[in-house]
């Protein structure tokens, strides 16, 4: 059973994982240095560690304890219980939905174990806003996508935002980052995906249109600059969600959804 302890300075050593949270470039070095990163309310947290991610500590305001007691009961970590006013003044913000959890990162899987069996798979090439990657996410888990393959320019799938956005998704899909990016769209032809290309470039087709075969790989770039020349010469087709009007595009996680929803209704 954990050991419930209160915390009274907002200076106390024991909360040094949780300060600073909006602070991106601080929590990058720190989460990196220490391998954890950070849930954000009692829905993450419980998605969290069903998906077997190991609780460093928690974090709380006392009318917390109750809602998460199961949790608490079951962690071996430390609980700290802190004044609303005192956790806001450590983690930067107003902690509304009421907990934080230090959480143990886990070594990514390889590639191949993350496609093993993966019908239809989102490939993101440096999207590196953490709530479009958390959307992401969000949308792949809600269309039934099979893994997501990231880049190593993307945001971090498990930075606080993302986790947030995704509503706890990035938990569910399984994922990794592709180190080798040169070598990436030869390793999804060698596994049998089908490479779309998403852009709305002049030579793109609908997608609603496309015949899609029995593994489908989806390619989503950075908002702005798009898809590398690499990646649109080495898809197997060009792709586009046609548009109206002066619209050409749409935000990467809204056009996320609609490419999930098109490759496995």
């Amino acid at each position: 059973m954990a050991a419930v302890e209160r915390v009274t300075s907002s200076s106390d050593a024991r909360l040094d994982e949780y300060r600073a949270l909006r602070d991106v470039t601080l929590r990058k070095s720190l989460e990196a240095e220490h391998g954890l990163f950070i849930a954000e309310g009692e829905k993450v947290i419980r998605r969290a560690t069903a998906a077997g991610y190991p609780v460093r500590s928690m974090l709380m305001s006392p009318r917390w304890l109750e809602s998460l007691a199961d949790v608490v009961d079951a962690l071996e970590a430390p609980v700290y219980v802190a004044d609303e006013a005192l956790v806001e003044s450590v983690s930067g913000f107003h902690v509304h939905r009421g907990a934080l959890a230090s959480m143990e990162r886990r070594t990514l899987p390889s590639v191949e174990r993350v496609l093993d069996g993966g019908r239809r798979v989102l490939v993101l090439e440096d999207v590196n806003d953490h709530t479009n990657v958390g959307a992401i996410f969000r949308n792949a888990a809600a269309f039934g996508m099979d893994a997501v393959l990231l880049s190593p320019r993307c945001a971090d799938p498990l930075y606080r935002r993302s986790i947030k956005v995704a509503m706890g998704a990035v938990f569910a899909v399984p994922w990794t980052r592709l180190d080798d990016w040169a070598a990436a769209p030869g390793l999804l032809r060698d596994v049998g995906l089908q490479v779309l290309a998403l852009t709305p470039a002049s030579d793109a087709v609908d997608l609603a249109s496309v015949v899609l075969g029995d593994r489908v790989a989806l390619l989503l770039g950075s908002e702005g600059h798009g898809l590398s020349r690499t990646w649109m010469d080495e898809a197997d087709e060009r792709v586009v969600i046609p548009m109206s009007g002066d619209v050409d595009s749409l935000n990467v996680a809204a056009t996320s959804a609609l490419a999930c929803y098109l490759v496995v209704r």
